[in-house]
């Protein structure tokens, strides 16, 4: 079933962001009085295809990784004396710049759509409580401790915990101070704490902004009873079960599954024991870990789940918009993921992030599937961030891409005369090779993860 959740979610994934983007180029193309030739989703063998009544073909491809919009051009090849009003070509440089620049801005307004529909649907978020400081760490040293909630973060509002990591993540690879404002339980005043940073988390491979903080969020107690096992895994091979409840590892006795959680993370490849409850009896069952995650710093991996329990009430908060305040919260979503793309991009670059972060097809297919799967909210949601991605990095201003040729464009709207055809080719084959390059990176970045 999971399979299909993810040929069906990244078929529709695709289709609807690279549809939208192709029709944002052809839109602004037809206004421009730009004749279209074809409209395609897809590449390669035709599996359906039209003719509207100004003779533009609509195609839809066996190939669904992009499309393309076909316009009138003396370039490609010749054109009737009729029709030469009609070539994109013969445009003014500003009617190409709108004409390539619509593609990318249609993306954006997709993720604002989505983002609006989210807000207007609402969420449940978990209150972005302390549960834990680990001694020595960042987060001590600033005197934050269990219990205090976080209200923002340099200035940033944080709802829940995913507002939280969306903070820490924008600071990733920076050294400074970190400004924290946080309210103690039961108490209505906000106190500012400032942690400071040196060069945070530069070039790892598998960030976990929380955590590497010295904070572990709060959470009601789970006791340690399995209820889920993997087939593959360790403790299924080791011959545990459902329904067993876990009472010691390695001599230290057992009360939360959390205890569980941190002891098997940081022990990959490693042999221990575990003592055991079932039918009233009590065993020890020794397990050989397994090690997930990349080779540099793996994690150790049980391969085991516990039943979820039911959180207080007070712990969670309800977050939704109407539809004309919903229209902002779309907005200001979709301005701070492109700039976290685009700044993300730029770490990559300068070495604060790794480039193993870059994901490729097979990673976007498995979170296609996976959000398709968890409903209609996460689903949009990562439609909407997907599309920003497709709009930040179509502009980048690389040729072969809309933003290098919209950098073509800027430079003969300045020149009063556009590059010659020699320079604009050596831009393109430069080009070509940066985009085959980063696409080979990100698929073996993808082989790795699996």
């Amino acid at each position: 079933m999971s399979a299909l959740y993810m040929i069906v979610g990244t078929l529709v994934a695709l289709g609807v962001l690279v549809t939208f983007h192709e029709f944002g180029h052809f839109w602004v193309a037809r206004r421009c009085g730009v004749k279209v030739l074809r409209f395609s989703v897809g590449f390669g063998m035709p599996l359906l295809r039209w003719h509207d009544k100004k003779g533009t073909e609509f195609v839809v491809a066996a190939i669904p990784l992009g499309g393309y919009v076909k316009m009138l051009d003396e370039r490609e090849g010749e054109v009737p004396a009729d029709q030469l009003d009609q070539t994109f070509n013969r445009k003014s440089v500003r009617q190409r710049i709108a004409i390539v620049s619509a593609g990318p801005i249609a993306n954006f307004l997709l993720a604002m759509i989505f983002f609006w529909v989210l807000a207007m649907l609402g969420s449940e978020q978990v209150r972005p409580v302390i549960g834990a400081v680990e001694s020595g760490s960042i987060a001590a040293k600033a005197g934050l401790s269990a219990g205090q909630e976080i209200i923002a973060i340099d200035g940033e509002p944080t709802s829940g915990w995913a507002a939280v990591n969306l903070q820490l993540v924008r600071r990733l690879g920076e050294s400074g101070s970190l400004q924290l404002l946080v309210r103690d339980q039961g108490s209505t005043v906000d106190s500012s704490r400032e942690l400071m940073l040196d060069k945070w988390l530069k070039g790892a491979d598998e960030p976990d902004p929380i955590r590497s903080l010295g904070l572990r969020p709060w959470r009601p107690a789970l006791p340690p009873v399995l209820a889920e096992l993997d087939p593959k895994g360790p403790a299924q091979a080791a011959g545990l079960k459902t329904g067993d409840r876990l009472l010691a590892l390695d001599g230290k006795s057992l009360d939360d599954w959390q205890q569980v959680v941190d002891t098997v993370r940081m022990h990959p490849d490693t042999k221990i024991m575990l003592r055991v409850e079932r039918d009233s009896a009590q065993i020890d069952v020794p397990v050989t870990l397994a090690a997930r995650g990349e080779k540099k710093a793996p994690s150790g991996y049980l391969g085991a789940g516990v039943k979820a329990v039911d959180w207080p009430p007070e712990m969670i908060r309800e977050v939704s918009y109407g539809p004309v305040a919903a229209i902002g919260e779309g907005a200001r979503r979709t301005w701070t993921m492109s700039v976290l793309t685009l700044d993300s991009l730029k770490k990559m670059l300068f070495g604060e992030l790794s480039v193993k972060n870059l994901s490729g097809p097979i990673t976007i297919a498995k979170v296609a599937g996976a959000s398709a799967q968890s409903g209609v909210a996460d689903f949009l949601n990562f439609l909407a961030y997907l599309s920003i991605s497709l709009g930040v990095l179509n502009l980048l201003p690389i040729p072969v891409l809309d933003g290098g040729h919209l950098l073509f464009y800027l430079i003969e709207w300045a020149r009063g005369r556009p590059l010659s055809d020699r320079v604009q080719g050596w831009g393109i084959q430069i080009g070509i090779s940066l985009v085959i390059g980063v696409m080979l990176l990100a698929l073996v970045n993808d082989l790795s993860r699996l």
